[in-house]
């Protein structure tokens, strides 16, 4: 089996690891500001040239959400499925879907969240990013989302919040609220007092502690009955296996797809996942009629 190539890291992300023990050590008081400011603010990745190359062959379009113009790229006709992608992600990262949707009959409908690719901003959260997929999801008239990581566990806070979607496929996606502290901890070596301070900090803005917006919580508080697909590699090195195992300890009904050797990214575009998923949305969509 093919490799999985590991990006390169941007010049400024290696350049916060190598600052932020070195400000923790200084000041806990400004590195837990620093921490809280790039918690919020996904990191830019330039599209591939293949990514390019699929956008130019999409209806490109924005959207006003709450005074941010959205960027939405749809490519075909028929229901629509809304792709949402993860934290520094694009929309064009599901690119190897289109045709296999559009032979089903359907229309892909991929977002760039807020503060990603084309779209408006610098910061965002998952109420925000629930916000925008309700608003493209409503006004495409989707009968399912297709989540990456991140945009997993917005379109569950979504759903969680009224969104009418029935159909939820969720890849590589986080559910375990603290493991997600603990990863940006690791990726930024800051103390656990750090951790710590970002607690209070969500609970001080939101009312809520951090795990009320994780997959794990938000799943309890999903007032419809959800067909609910986790699609998850066993060699995921961002996101263990362990969260959609942990989902479904909570959620019985979801069905679990594991793969071996995609790892996190690599997932979206295997040619067995894709078609695997295009089937799940058909059966669902005819129960559904």
């Amino acid at each position: 089996m093919k490799k999985n190539k590991k990006p390169s890291l941007p010049f400024a992300l290696k350049a916060i690891q190598f600052l932020y023990p070195k400000v923790e050590f200084i000041s806990s008081y400004l590195a837990a500001k620093w921490f809280i400011h790039l918690f919020f603010s996904p990191i830019k990745y330039k599209p591939t040239h293949k990514e390019i190359e699929a956008l130019s062959r999409g209806k490109s379009y924005f959207i006003e959400v709450e005074n941010k113009k959205i960027h939405v790229c749809s490519w075909g006709e028929g229901r629509a499925v809304l792709a949402v992608h993860g934290w520094a992600g694009r929309g064009t990262q599901f690119r190897k879907m289109v045709e296999p949707l559009n032979k089903a009959g359907f229309k892909l409908v991929a977002i760039d969240g807020p503060a990603h690719g084309k779209s408006d901003g610098s910061k965002t959260e998952i109420r925000e990013f629930s916000r925008v997929i309700s608003a493209v999801y409503q006004q495409e008239n989707a009968c399912a989302i297709i989540a990456h990581s991140f945009g997993g566990v917005a379109s569950l806070y979504a759903i969680s919040e009224g969104l009418q979607n029935k159909i939820q496929i969720n890849i590589a996606s986080p559910t375990i609220g603290e493991e997600i502290i603990q990863t940006f901890l690791k990726a930024l070596k800051a103390s656990q007092d750090i951790g710590k301070r970002f607690r209070n900090y969500i609970i001080q803005k939101t009312g809520q502690p951090f795990e009320y917006f994780s997959a794990l919580s938000i799943i309890k508080r999903i007032p419809i009955e959800l067909n609910l697909l986790l699609v998850h590699d066993l060699a995921d090195p961002e996101v263990s296996i362990e969260h959609p195992k942990a989902l479904r300890s909570v959620y019985p009904p979801a069905e679990l797809l594991q793969t071996n050797g995609l790892g996190h990214n690599r997932i979206l575009k295997d040619d067995e996942v894709i078609q695997q998923i295009v089937t799940f949305i058909r059966q669902k969509t005819s129960i559904e009629k």
